[in-house]
Parts: C-alpha cells; structure tokens; sequence
C-alpha cells in the first residue's frame, strides 16, 4: 500500500490499483474550503500521473456526511455570488464534477448528507453506491446561489426536465432510494454493508481491462458533443492505445484459453 503524504483535509491511499479518496473534514460534514479544493485538485492530478490507479473510490470521513458543498465560513459568505463565480475551478466543485482528464472510473460511497456542491461531486463520479440514510440536494437556492458547478446542467442531461426541475427549483433533500429510482444512484444498501458493496463493485472494475476503461471513459467525457458515428471516429489517445495493447492481446489469450485474464494495464 502508498499513500500521499499526509494532510489536514484529504486522505489518499493507494492499494492494488484502488486508490481511495477521503475528504477528512467529518467536523464541519466534510465541507469544501479553499485548502481542501487545492488538496483534491492535487489528489486527482496525482492519481491521473499514476498508470497503476484502475479505479477510484470517493468518500467522506466520519459516518454522517459525503460532503455537504462549500464550506460556509465568514471568508465565503463575505464575497458576492459574482465574486464565487469569477473564482470557480475550471474542474468544477471539488476539482471534480467537470473534470475531464480523470480516464479512471471513480465511484462514489455516499455514506451520508451530499448536498450542494457534494451532489455536484457525486455528478462527477461514474457509479454511485449510496448507505439508506444517505441524502442528496442541490440546496443552493436556499442560500440564494446556484449550483453551477455541473448542477443544473449535467442533472437535465440526466434524466427527464420534470425530475430534474423538482430538484433544481425546490432546493430539497431526496433520499437514496428516491435519487435510484431517477436513474443517479446504481445502489442502495443498508450503512453496514456498504463497504461490501463498494468493494462488490471495485472487483467488477478490475476485472475489465484498464486500457478499455479508460478508453470508454475518455469517449463518454470528450464526445458528447458529437454523433455517434463523429464520436466513433475520433482519435482519441486512450481509444488508440486500448486498440494497440498488450491488454488487448491478453483478453484474446485468456478467453482461448478459459482463464481469466491477467491485465498488464498498457
């Protein structure tokens, strides 16, 4: 096991090409100020330099919040909604919820409150494994901002105008079981067993070959303003290394020969 040196607000470590993310602030429910932003966007741009890293798992620290968006000290609430949107991270909330170089999959365990920008971070994961209390909301109009770190437009792209509205245009809380019904959480399980489910789904992710995840993931995040058939044609460095690779050559091998393959990862 590596872990990045230690630091105040987020936790890294990586094990057997997992590494896991822990936004450690369980004391103000693991909201985002201006240190722990700097130290996600480190976190991710070290995990994206690092060819071993085949799937993420994001979390929050304690057992009552994920994250519960933008921490709301004097230092915050004192600027405009004009000044907080002059400053946002091009990557979105969290270093995250635009990100578009992150070719690993990333989940999610929600192990309590996402709300505000933490929804938007969810929005930036790719499988999203939720504990039964877990609740999610896009809370910004109750404080008189947006969310537009990804909230309001990733949410309509996800599901239909209807659903997406009854969130955006109340400011509330849904539960887990109410964010799977719309299709934004894979899986719901009581708060014990969601590390078993978690980890259920981590196997599945490594049982896949890295170069063709990160292709996919690559495709889905930089051609979604494409046809399908543009998108198809598209070059893109992930796509033509999966098409070129030793894992490629492995996944043939092993189902020749009826065991299960041994991914080189390149």
């Amino acid at each position: 096991m590596t872990a990045a040196p230690s630091t105040d607000e987020v936790r890294l470590e990586i094990d057997q090409h997992v590494a896991r993310v822990t936004i450690d602030r369980p004391q103000v429910l693991n909201a985002v100020g201006a240190r722990t932003l700097q130290q996600l966007n480190e976190t991710w741009e070290r995990i994206e330099s690092d060819p071993g890293v085949r799937v993420v798992v994001l979390t929050g620290g304690g057992d009552r919040a994920f994250c519960t968006g933008a921490d709301m000290s004097a230092e915050e609430v004192g600027r405009t909604g004009l000044e907080y949107w002059a400053a946002l991270d091009p990557n979105g909330f969290g270093g995250l919820s635009l990100r578009t170089t992150l070719d690993v999959p990333v989940i999610a365990r929600v192990n309590g409150y996402a709300l505000g920008g933490g929804m938007e971070m969810v929005l930036g994961c790719d499988i999203v494994v939720a504990a039964d209390h877990a609740q999610f909301g896009l809370t910004e109009p109750r404080v008189g901002r947006v969310p537009l770190d990804g909230g309001v437009t990733q949410l309509v792209r996800r599901m239909s105008h209807t659903r997406a509205m009854s969130l955006l245009l109340t400011g509330r809380r849904a539960s887990a079981a109410e964010l799977a019904g719309m299709g934004l959480v894979n899986e719901v399980v009581p708060a014990e067993q969601l590390d078993e489910a978690v980890n259920r789904w981590v196997a599945d992710v490594l049982a896949c070959a890295p170069t063709s995840l990160r292709a996919i993931k690559q495709m889905v995040q930089r051609t979604a303003h494409l046809t399908s058939q543009e998108a198809r044609a598209t070059r893109l460095p992930a796509l033509m290394a999966a098409l070129d690779s030793e894992d490629s050559r492995e996944g043939v091998r092993a189902f020749q020969e009826k065991r299960p393959p041994n991914w080189p990862g390149h």
